[in-house]
């Protein structure tokens, strides 16, 4: 009969601390029940997508704790783009460090590895890096393959510290504060750092208030445009638009005539009559020019005269010629 067996182990023994149980006590009824659809990979804790979404949220807020003035008297504001940081950069390799050290591009801490065969290029990186106040810092080589993210740096590496991008709005705040009529220079697409170097010199050499360029798809003031600069981006202020086609509206509404270059562009530069008044300048990229969007926010789109044959000149040569036309234009106005 039920319960009444006598076999070993059949029977619970009296006195135990576990009572008797009746059945499952509904155990395998809740266990039938669903626990809810499955998280994302992003909110599972040890989850590699997780560990990625909490380091990039640190470092945004780290970026954003740390905004603060811009260069040349550019300053970050609270609300639109140009507000960011890029993240700090790292320079590796002898001959890399001692040419960013030569151009003054700025500069953090000069690692050194220890017990290093020092040549004439590890004597002049310390040297130049005593000259600029540069912290020297002599480490293990496993911790500068570390800094430099495993990149071959023969015993030396150059840290950078990141780049505070001004606000657009104060380009144009800039020209009204000198009592000129404001030259901005935009970027649409160049991705090359050296074309930005470029197009930062030529709107110092040619008195632009400054250039700006997207926060996305766009080069970065980077050690290499640094370099290309010569100097000049010490100067010259370099905004950050989280839009571009938003940033030239917001110019327009201000009084500035917004001129895109373009090779199939309908006048000729040298033709424009508007030079001589406030003036945006939008460079597209070599491969593809001005995006479509980026285009049709211009109030006009210009090229310049070239042979035939050439179908189109670089970022930073464009640039240069077409300030030089602005400045040859109000100049001759003034002379009126």
């Amino acid at each position: 009969m039920a319960g009444n067996s006598q076999r070993r182990g059949a029977m619970r023994k009296s006195g135990t601390k576990k009572g008797m149980v009746v059945g499952s006590g509904g155990q395998r009824r809740r266990g039938l029940k669903g626990k809810g659809p499955t998280p994302a990979a992003t909110e599972r804790t040890g989850h590699p997508k997780a560990r990625r979404s909490a380091a990039q949220q640190r470092r945004g807020d780290e970026s954003g704790g740390r905004a603060g003035a811009g260069r040349s008297g550019g300053t970050s504001r609270s609300g639109g783009g140009g507000r960011g940081r890029r993240g700090p950069e790292v320079v590796a390799g002898r001959n890399s460090v001692v040419e960013a050290l030569r151009a003054e591009v700025p500069a953090t801490t000069l690692y050194v590895a220890e017990r290093i065969d020092a040549d004439d290029r590890v004597r002049e990186a310390l040297d130049l890096a005593v000259a600029r106040n540069v912290h020297l810092l002599e480490v293990a080589r496993t911790e500068l393959d570390r800094v430099t993210g495993g990149s071959v740096h023969q015993g030396v590496a150059l840290a950078l510290p990141a780049y505070t991008y001004a606000h657009p709005d104060d380009l144009i705040t800039a020209a009204h504060d000198a009592g000129e009529p404001p030259l901005v220079v935009a970027l649409d697409g160049v991705t090359d750092p050296r074309n930005l170097g470029a197009v930062v010199r030529s709107a110092a050499a040619f008195g632009a208030h400054g250039v700006v360029v997207p926060e996305r798809r766009s080069a970065g003031m980077t050690a290499g445009a640094w370099k290309t600069s010569a100097g000049a981006a010490a100067r010259t202020p370099v905004a950050q638009a989280t839009n571009l086609a938003r940033a030239l509206r917001v110019y327009r509404d201000a009084g500035l005539f917004v001129i895109g270059l373009d090779g199939a562009g309908t006048v000729d530069l040298p033709d424009v009559e508007a030079l001589d008044q406030p003036v945006c300048l939008v460079v597209g990229s070599e491969d593809t020019g001005m995006s479509r969007i980026v285009s049709e926010t211009c109030d006009l789109v210009a090229r310049i005269p070239m042979a035939r044959g050439t179908e189109s000149l670089n970022a930073g040569v464009a640039a240069g010629v077409a300030m030089y036309e602005i400045t040859r234009a109000r100049a001759s106005d003034g002379s009126r």
